[in-house]
C-alpha cells in the first residue's frame, strides 16, 4: 500500500499548495457548507462573498436581513433557494440563542463538545462537523468527503463497497496509522485529495493517463480487467 505522505507530496507537486478557504472560524464555515447545493467551488465562493458584502457574515446581521436581500443571493446557490434562506436564518437563530452570537466559544471546550454543538446546525453531520473543526485547527483526525474517499480507495486504502458508511470506516481504519498529527496537515491532505478526485480521479472515466500517482495506484489495471470481463478479447486487442 502506498504511504499517505508520499501520495500527498505527489499531489502537492501537481496542484500546488492549497489556498486558504474564504471562510474563517466555525460560524463562517457552517455558512460555507450551506452556501450552495451541488455547484462548483467558485459559485460557492461567490455566494459566500455576496453574503459577506451585502448582509454581513455574522449572526446578528443575518438574522436582521430581509427575504428581499437573501433570496436573490440564495438563488445563485442552486435549487430550492427558499430552503437555503431558511437554513441561513436557522444558523443565525441557533448562534444567537445558544451561543450568544459567538460560535467561536465552542473552540474553548473539548473536541467532542464542539462536534456535538456543530451537529445542531442545518446540513452538518459527523463528517461536516469534523471537517469544520479540522479547518479551525481543532481536529483530531482526517475527515473525508466523496472525492478524497474515492482516491484513497483506488490507491489501496480500505475496501470499495456499495455501503458508503462501511467503505468510509474501512478507509479510516486503514489510514489510522498514517494520519498527520496536526490539524493543519490534515486540512492540507483533505484539500489535495479532494482536488485530485474532482480533477483527475473522477467517478466515471477517470483521467488515469494524466494521473501524477499512476504508478502508486492499482485502479487502472483493475479497471482494465473488469472491462476485459465485459468485452470479447478481440475488442480489447488481446487477440
Amino acid at each position: 500500500m502506498v504511504k499517505l505522505n508520499k501520495l500527498v507530496s505527489r499531489l502537492a507537486k501537481e496542484y500546488g499548495e492549497p489556498e486558504p478557504l474564504p471562510a474563517r472560524g466555525p460560524f463562517e464555515l457552517v455558512m460555507w457548507e450551506n452556501a450552495c447545493y451541488l455547484l462548483p467551488d467558485d459559485r460557492r465562493a461567490m455566494v459566500f462573498q455576496m453574503l459577506r458584502e451585502q448582509v454581513g457574515m455574522n449572526a446578528t446581521a443575518l438574522a436582521a436581513a430581509t427575504d428581499e436581500v437573501l433570496l436573490p443571493i440564495a438563488k445563485l446557490g442552486g435549487m430550492r433557494p427558499e430552503v437555503r434562506v431558511f437554513r441561513w436564518r436557522e444558523i443565525a437563530r441557533i448562534t444567537l440563542s445558544q451561543f450568544g452570537g459567538d460560535l467561536d466559544q465552542i473552540l474553548s471546550g473539548s473536541p467532542a463538545a464542539a462536534k456535538k454543538a456543530l451537529k445542531g446546525f442545518p446540513n452538518i453531520g459527523d463528517p461536516g462537523a469534523e471537517k469544520i473543526l479540522m479547518f479551525c485547527g481543532m481536529g483530531t483526525g482526517l475527515p473525508l468527503e466523496s472525492n478524497g474517499l474515492r482516491v484513497l480507495v483506488r490507491v489501496g486504502y480500505g475496501c470499495e463497497q456499495k455501503d458508503y458508511g462501511r467503505m468510509y470506516r474501512s478507509v479510516q481504519e486503514a489510514l489510522a496509522p498514517e494520519v498527520p498529527q496536526s490539524a493543519e496537515a490534515c486540512a492540507r491532505t483533505f484539500v489535495l485529495l479532494r482536488e485530485h478526485g474532482k480533477e483527475i480521479c473522477k467517478t466515471n472515466e477517470p483521467l488515469c493517463f494524466r494521473c501524477p500517482v499512476l504508478d502508486l495506484c492499482g485502479y487502472p489495471r483493475k479497471n482494465m480487467l473488469e472491462t476485459a470481463k465485459r468485452k470479447p478479447a478481440r475488442d480489447l486487442g488481446l487477440r
